[in-house]
Formats: C-alpha cells, structure tokens, sequence
C-alpha cells in the first residue's frame, strides 16, 4: 500500500517536469523554517518571568531561576553585566535587548519571499508545459492528443503545486509575523520596566 503511495506521489511529479525540482526545494527549505520559527516562539512563551516580577528580580539582585523564556534571557544578560550604575546599566539593557529584538525577525523574510516565489514557480511551469503543448501541436496537429496531454499536465500540475505551497506558506508567515510582533511588544515593554527599576 505505501508502494502504491510513494507511486503515485512519483507519477504526479514527473508530470510536472523539471519546474517541480525548485518547487519541491523552496517547499522543503519554507517548511524547516517554519517550523524552526514556531518551536523557538513556543519556548519563548513558555515558563517566562511576568513583567511585575522585574522590578523585584532587581531590588533583589538575585538571577531568575527556571525561568526559560525572552524576558528571562534579557534579566539574565542583564544580571551578568549589571554594573549598579543607572546610566551605564540603561545602555546595557539596550545592548542586551538588540540581539533579541534582530533574532525575533530571523527567517521571518525569508518564509515571506518562498511563499510569494512558489506560484510563479507554478506559473513558469504552466508556460513551459503550453509552450511544449503549442509544439506537439505545430509538428503532428491536434490529432495526437497523447502528446498533447504531456504539456497540458505539466501546466496544471507545476499550477496547482505552486498554489499548494503558496497558501499554507502565506498563512504560516502572517501567524509568524503576528507571533513575533506580540513577544517584540513584551520585550519592549521588559526593557522600558527595567530602565526605570534601576536606581
């Protein structure tokens, strides 16, 4: 049955021909990053310090303990370098807080542009195989309409890939966006609490 399966799964790629080649791979790379990007924002909002516990964390000047998320990292970064005076500790929040804000954004871009490049692969595909069809049709007529099939399959077939990679892609990137977009907020908010915790 799985033989079966994996047959048929063959049979309808071929029929796209070579087009199917970069759609298959900018679907690949999209998907591994994707994911990448929802375990990494999964783990940020998990286990992570509550903003009203900042203030305390520093009067304290104690390390968070199993904290594990964005928040935490930052407090941490900060407790490491603090060095107790409010100017200089102003800065190093900021130093702190840059790195996390670029890495928030990381593949977010580039999830954006294979989702948007996918259907024109679809369309390339869709102009290769009426290109190829226009040919069968210029050397034998519309008489040999097994040849004709060949082009009118890749056309429809590269078509309907490239939207079936676009659609969830597209999807997957704005969810992203706005998961990235509400813990940028937190972290601002974090940095804004801290700076004015310090003493």
């Amino acid at each position: 049955m799985q033989m079966g399966m994996l047959n048929e799964i063959y049979h309808y790629l071929s029929q796209g021909g070579l087009i199917m080649v970069p759609l298959i791979l900018c679907s690949c790379v999209m998907w591994t990053l994707i994911l990448d990007r929802f375990l990494f924002f999964f783990r940020l909002g998990k286990k992570d310090i509550e903003l009203h516990q900042l203030t305390r964390i520093l009067d304290q000047d104690q390390m968070p303990g199993s904290y594990k998320g964005i928040i935490a990292f930052l407090v941490h970064q900060v407790m490491t370098r603090r060095l107790h005076d409010p100017v200089a500790d102003k800065r190093i929040i900021d130093e702190c807080a840059m790195p996390l804000f670029s890495k928030l954004n990381r593949f977010l871009a580039t999830i954006a542009v294979l989702a948007a490049v996918s259907p024109l692969f679809g369309l390339l595909g869709t102009v290769t195989g009426m290109i190829t069809t226009f040919d069968v049709i210029t050397l034998f007529g519309t008489g040999n309409a097994r040849a004709m099939a060949g082009g009118i399959s890749e056309a429809l077939v590269t078509t309907q890939s490239g939207l079936l990679v676009s659609i969830p892609g597209i999807f997957m990137s704005v969810f992203l966006y706005r998961l990235s977009t509400r813990a940028k907020n937190r972290l601002e908010t974090a940095v804004m609490v801290l700076k004015r915790s310090l003493k």
